[in-house]
């Protein structure tokens, strides 16, 4: 069979990258944009964190209106928006005009994970939710790995204005290739029939092509009565804290533990990344092997997210650390630990929905959750070095919140999402055994 919908996933995957690339852009040129302005860690914390203030505020907005724009629609507007965003933050002049830059940067960039989530329920059979959500969320490594170096080096080269501006420039070329080549997978003209029925066939389980989809939208009210959201929003913030901290502040770390460039944090701070990918796309396959559907929608992912955010504590190790290939090393492992648990999260958040037109509003409130974990990371963080003069502190609350999130995860995370209006049929006891269903 052939498996033309790789090439969804990596349209994904690279609008992600896109994404993160201009994400990752402020970080690392943040040296020499703290030097010309006079910014103060308190004040680099902000710019940090500022682009996450309008994303938080736009994400179930977004949410809300995927199925009447449609995802097409929706991440184009998206990707025009923050690139332009991010041209303009090499014509800034202070502080403000900064800050302005990164808000509307945020506004655009709310628009990929609601999208994306609905793109994956629609193109995507259940088994394969996994992987493809972990190539999906890894655009969110790949970028800071391979952003770190071009920012770095444009920085480097150019100056880091001119960084920005043909960082900005790329979003555009992507564009052209998604809307030349995207659509519903029941109308474009590229899928075989074989694999179209295929689609339609298992992305809502084997055996359930059709029961759900005629079920309307629930609403947000009636969504967050069930513990099982509360449990994937929680965990979302406690590993998007630490995975945005590490984001943003991880290139001024190494900058100080280790005497680098801006060239140097660059290639270091790419490393880790890179290895995230590779480290993530085997656990999400693991997890995709799970013994039947019915482990899949019963949430047994859960365990493969849980046990890898526990890698995160090995940050605690750190600040004991002065050898460059140790501190890689150590830092491949938390980030990849960050990025894997997110991932995974958001297929549990597809394995447990029975609704299909849930998606995006779903994947609004989790998203929603991390990054308000996200917004406060590299505030608090550039709180803790500024009034300390080191990230010992910084390391252990992230830690901390990392063990909180697995509980929290494991012991809420025990039902499905159900419609809220029932369709012709829905995925009851009837369709799952009762210890799968009771989830005990």
């Amino acid at each position: 069979m052939s498996y033309r919908r790789g090439w969804v996933a990596l349209l994904l995957f690279t609008v992600v990258v896109i994404n993160y690339i201009d994400r990752v852009a402020l970080s690392v040129a943040a040296k020499p944009i703290a030097s010309e302005f006079g910014l103060s860690p308190v004040e680099m914390g902000y710019l940090f964190s500022s682009f996450l203030w309008s994303y938080v505020l736009c994400l179930l907005p977004i949410g809300l209106v995927v199925d009447r724009f449609g995802s097409k629609t929706i991440i184009a507007a998206g990707l025009t928006i923050w690139s332009l965003a991010t041209v303009f933050t090499g014509l800034t002049w202070n502080f403000g005009t900064i800050l302005l830059a990164r808000l509307v940067m945020g506004v655009g960039e709310a628009t990929t994970y609601p999208a994306g989530a609905r793109v994956i329920r629609d193109w995507i059979p259940e088994r394969e939710r996994g992987q493809i959500t972990m190539i999906f969320n890894g655009g969110s490594a790949a970028g800071p790995a391979l952003g770190a170096l071009l920012a770095a080096w444009l920085a480097s080269t150019f100056g880091w204005r001119t960084g920005f501006i043909v960082l900005g420039l790329l979003g555009f070329v992507w564009l052209a290739a998604w809307m030349t080549w995207f659509g519903a997978p029941e109308r474009v003209s590229w899928l075989s029939p074989r694999e179209r029925d295929k689609i339609l066939g298992e992305r809502n389980g084997q055996g359930l092509a059709a029961a759900q989809e005629s079920a309307p939208q629930s609403s947000l009210g009636y969504l967050l009565t069930n513990p099982t959201i509360w449990a994937l929003i929680l965990s979302q913030a406690t590993i998007v804290y630490g995975g945005y901290s590490f984001l943003t502040w991880l290139p001024t770390y190494l900058q100080q533990r280790l005497t680098l460039s801006v060239m140097g944090t660059g290639l270091f701070t790419s490393i880790p990344y890179t290895a995230t990918l590779l480290v993530g796309l085997a656990i999400a396959r693991m997890s995709d092997r799970l013994p039947s559907s019915n482990s899949i929608r019963s949430g047994a992912r859960r365990y493969f997210t849980a046990g890898t955010m526990l890698f995160g504590l090995l940050a605690l190790a750190a600040p004991m650390i002065d050898n460059a290939v140790l501190l890689t090393v150590l830092f491949t492992l938390v980030v990849a630990s960050s990025n894997v648990s997110s991932a995974l999260n958001m297929a549990i958040l597809n394995d447990l929905s029975d609704n299909p037109r849930d998606a995006s509003r779903l994947m609004s409130l989790v998203i929603l959750g991390g990054n308000c974990g996200g917004l406060i990371g590299p505030i608090v963080t550039g709180y803790v070095v500024q009034s300390t003069g080191e990230f010992i502190w910084a390391f252990r609350i992230a830690s901390a919140l990392l063990v909180i999130g697995a509980i929290l995860l494991l012991t809420m995370c025990r039902g499905r999402i159900a419609a809220q209006h029932a369709p012709l049929r829905t995925l009851a006891s009837s369709e799952i055994p009762v210890e799968a269903a009771s989830f005990r």
